[in-house]
């Protein structure tokens, strides 16, 4: 016969991992399994959305699901089980444990003190930073009692033994993580009468909001006091909404990243943005004539890909402006490669991935690893990495049929470029008026390290190689 102690042992708690760096928690977007199914070492169990991406999450081991510990859309914190797995090979065991077993556990203290176990090893994912301790969570004692049947209880014996003299009832503190008392404290909503649905009874975020929403209107208490009646103001209601006129969508996951990112660095780095119109006809014929090219072929050529390659070789003339603004210790560092960030919107928001040593590529290079970069941005399968570590970036505003506009910094980086849409216009070209391809460009930059002139040779510099593109060969 299996015994409790053997079944608990075949089970192993997948938590979540830290998918980037430094990031505190992620939300289930979709569940590939379900309790019953059989999963492999390695197979994709999840999809999460942390802060910069949406991520796949593999299982480190073998077995049947017994049980998913939250449902899709809930938010879960760094280093939560998410999944239990049992290892045993015996199929699922049963998802909870009777009352009648809990009760004699909590009730019969255990006639010898046993020695504890070693804690086993928990698997790490490659890459993923799993913290080496295990989470612990404060030992509960005797049976969960409701906290009103309690209060009552101790009531009773009180007065029982002191000939209902008045008694102190201590309760015991509700289980819930700091994130969510602040969250209570800042909604006004008391812990104790919140009903928990984590695990082990811990109070999530969802049961605070869900105690808010159902909470009945505030009514005027009057307490006795020794010299005057006190009004004791509860919390307010909630507010309502016309929810057939409004739709109000949580601020979560990547779009709540982008803002407070955006917030930080508009009020923190000085932004100065310069514009300039060019004539960018020639570049628009040679970006035909690179589509009909050998070594290009199967390769995605636009003039995106020129305008990359401009500003690459801009920044090689004037290395000063690939730098980023150390505050801590009040120095300019200066990079020695440029990984090109390229803003590319997605459903859930605008994200900005990266080539890595981007000014080590050739062309037909640039080609290839903006066309993955692009492709893995729309399926929205770009990874914590992609996005880290950027030097400069580039928007593309003009797909919106947009002329410019003046960007905000991505945080870290010196400047970023804007690119507007390229349409006919009226041109002043050799003497005489001609409809010509005109782009205008803008370049935003940190002006504690990049100061008016740098700016402007740089912005001039693009602008030169995209009127004239030859230039890629002679300055590069």
């Amino acid at each position: 016969m299996t015994t409790m102690t053997e079944v608990e042992a075949s089970v192993r708690e997948f938590k979540m991992p830290d998918v980037g760096e430094g990031l505190t928690e992620a939300e289930i977007l979709k569940w590939y399994v379900q309790v019953g199914d059989t999963v492999t070492d390695g197979q994709v169990v999840c999809e999460v959305e942390t802060a910069k991406a949406a991520v796949e999450l593999p299982i480190p081991y073998d077995g049947v699901v017994r049980e998913l510990r939250f449902p899709e859309g809930t938010t879960v914190d760094v280093g939560t089980s998410i999944i239990a797995v049992d290892v045993s090979g015996g199929g699922a065991a049963p998802a909870e444990t009777p009352v009648e077993a809990v009760t004699e556990a909590a009730v019969e203290p255990p006639a010898q003190e046993a020695k504890p176990a070693a804690p086993a090893r928990t698997p790490v994912l490659v890459g993923y930073g799993v913290s080496t301790s295990a989470t612990k969570r404060r030992p509960r004692k005797g049976v969960e009692i409701p906290a009103q049947e309690a209060v009552s209880a101790a009531v009773a014996v009180q007065a029982e033994l002191n000939g209902h003299a008045t008694a102190a009832v201590v309760e015991s503190r509700p289980l819930a993580k700091p994130p969510v008392r602040k969250l209570a404290k800042d909604l006004g909503v008391d812990l104790a009468t919140v009903t928990p649905s984590g695990p082990d009874g811990v109070i999530t975020r969802e049961d605070v909001h869900a105690a808010v929403a159902t909470a009945p209107a505030a009514v005027p208490v009057p307490v006795a006091a020794p010299q005057a009646q006190v009004q004791v103001a509860a919390p307010s209601a909630p507010a309502t909404y016309d929810t057939a006129r409004e739709t109000r969508i949580p601020v979560k996951g990547v779009r709540k990243a982008t803002a407070a990112a955006m917030v930080g660095s508009a009020f923190t780095a000085p932004h100065v943005t310069e514009f300039v119109t060019v004539d960018v006809t020639r570049t628009m014929k040679l970006v035909e004539e690179l589509k009909q090219a050998k070594d290009m072929e199967g390769l995605r050529v636009n003039p995106l890909l020129l305008i990359a390659k401009a500003l690459l070789v801009a920044i090689k003339r004037n290395p000063d402006i690939n730098a980023s603004w150390d505050e801590a210790a009040q120095e300019i560092v200066l990079k020695h490669y440029v990984n090109l960030g390229i803003a590319a919107a997605t459903p859930r928001g605008l994200i900005v991935p990266n080539i890595k040593d981007a000014h080590a590529k050739t062309l037909p290079q640039l080609a290839q690893s903006l066309g993955e970069l692009v492709s893995t941005a729309r399926d929205g399968k770009t990874s914590p990495a992609a996005m880290q570590g950027g030097t400069v970036t580039i928007t593309n505003v003009g797909v919106f049929g947009i002329d410019t506009g003046t960007p905000i910094l991505n945080p870290g980086e010196s400047a970023i470029l804007a690119v507007g849409t390229i349409k006919l216009q009226p041109w002043v070209h050799k003497g005489k008026v001609k409809p010509r391809q005109v782009t205008t460009l803008a370049l935003s930059f940190d002006h504690r390290l990049v100061d008016g002139e740098l700016g402007s040779k740089v912005l001039a510099d693009v602008a030169a190689i995209l009127e004239q593109p030859k230039r890629l060969i002679t300055w590069a």
